[in-house]
């Protein structure tokens, strides 16, 4: 499997210029690459495929008025090229299956996260790592790199940090024992998750903390000059924006943590984990529960929990976001025919068993995914998905 080691880079002022180069270059690369595609279909109806324009760069490096694109590293100027290709295969594929289609766009300097993929790259010690361009960097290496090397991205977030992003396939599995627990997951916006056995895990609710400190300082940006369209933002406007960057990159941070926390006691415990396969966009929608989706981050918390759920050889079962789990009695199986949000408890008019709402849909969304785990090739009918599983 492929899987990415995220490091924490300091780079020193030459270094940063350099990668400022590097990340203005591949922008530039990539936007030409865009204008000589759409311009060749605009004339011909034919587009120009990769390796035309790979043969193109070196014609655009020896003209004299994009000489500097020598300055940066040819790997990630030839990356652009093919993030380029991607970007439009999976254009074309969208249009197939149905989807948005999300033609191409033209990169800007002003994108909140920036950032550029090479071949090279190396770790060093745990305090340093080398890059194309760059030479030996100051790094915080948390983990060995595991698996074969293939790609590193250097990126650089709106509050100012920079990383470098390993890219490695042919992870081996992590080690671990064998259990017979299985587990019913029910995510939530008060509780973050409430499992089959009755455990609940709190929601931080980390926005909610910088709430008022991030009100304050937005406040302030707006009194800035470059606050309104077409005016020039100034280098205070620039400054403020940085440090309300940096309160969201905290945030998120923390969030991240938690989730990590959580997903990986969830994976190492357990041999079977069942969850909804939540619409978390579709929720955003809703204008009353978007912040407290966002602060919650169920996308977030299913993407983590499915490769670390691969990588343990775990079998994690998604069911159909249709499923009924709140309003079906975990004990005899009748259904209400609707059960408000704001009910948090309910007792059943058929058995009489009395259910915490949460609970509940967490033990029922525990028999649905043994259900389907069961009958992997499919019942007619059934809703639910087999996301991780691995012998």
């Amino acid at each position: 499997m492929e899987r990415g080691f995220k490091y924490r880079i300091y780079p020193n002022e030459s270094q940063r210029d350099q990668i400022a180069r590097t990340l203005g270059c591949c922008r530039f690369v990539y936007n030409r690459a865009l204008d000589v595609k759409k311009s060749a279909y605009a004339k011909t109806g034919k587009t120009v495929s990769w390796a035309e324009l790979s043969r193109m760069l070196p014609a655009w490096k020896r003209d004299p008025e994009t000489s500097w694109l020598a300055q940066a590293d040819s790997m990630a100027l030839q990356q652009s090229i093919r993030d380029l290709d991607r970007a439009y295969k999976n254009f074309f594929r969208r249009v197939r299956e149905g989807g948005k289609p999300g033609f191409p766009k033209f990169k800007s300097r002003r994108h909140a996260r920036q950032s550029y993929r090479t071949n090279g790259g190396k770790i060093l010690d745990r305090n340093h790592i080398a890059l194309p361009k760059l030479g030996n960097v100051r790094a915080k290496v948390s983990r060995p790199l595991q698996g074969r090397f293939m790609s590193v991205t250097v990126s650089l977030d709106a509050a100012g940090r920079y990383f470098a992003t390993f890219l490695c396939t042919d992870v081996p599995s992590k080690d671990t024992t064998a259990t017979d627990r299985e587990v019913g997951i029910d995510l939530g916006v008060e509780t973050l998750a409430t499992l089959s056995d009755g455990t609940k895990i709190e929601n931080p609710r980390h926005l909610k903390k910088y709430e008022r400190k991030l009100a304050r300082e937005q406040r302030r940006l707006s009194r800035r000059k470059g606050a309104r369209r077409g005016e020039k933002p100034s280098g205070r406007y620039m400054k403020q924006r940085k440090r309300i960057s940096r309160i969201h990159a905290k945030i998120a941070d923390a969030r991240t943590d938690v989730l990590h926390k959580v997903t990986t006691m969830l994976a190492d415990e357990n041999q079977v984990l069942c969850m909804e396969d939540l619409n978390a966009k579709g929720m955003m929608k809703n204008h009353h529960l978007a912040k407290a989706v966002t602060d919650a981050s169920f996308g977030e918390f299913a993407q983590l929990l499915e490769y670390k759920c691969a990588e343990r050889g775990r079998s994690l079962v998604k069911i159909g976001r249709f499923y009924p789990s709140s309003k079906t009695c975990s004990t005899c199986g009748h259904r209400l025919d609707a059960l408000p949000l704001s009910v948090r408890s309910w007792d059943c008019p058929a058995c009489g068993a009395h259910h915490d709402r949460d609970v509940n849909a967490a033990r029922n969304i525990l028999t649905e995914g043994k259900r389907i785990l069961s009958n992997t090739e499919g019942t007619a009918g059934h809703t639910g998905t087999v996301a991780a599983i691995t012998a």
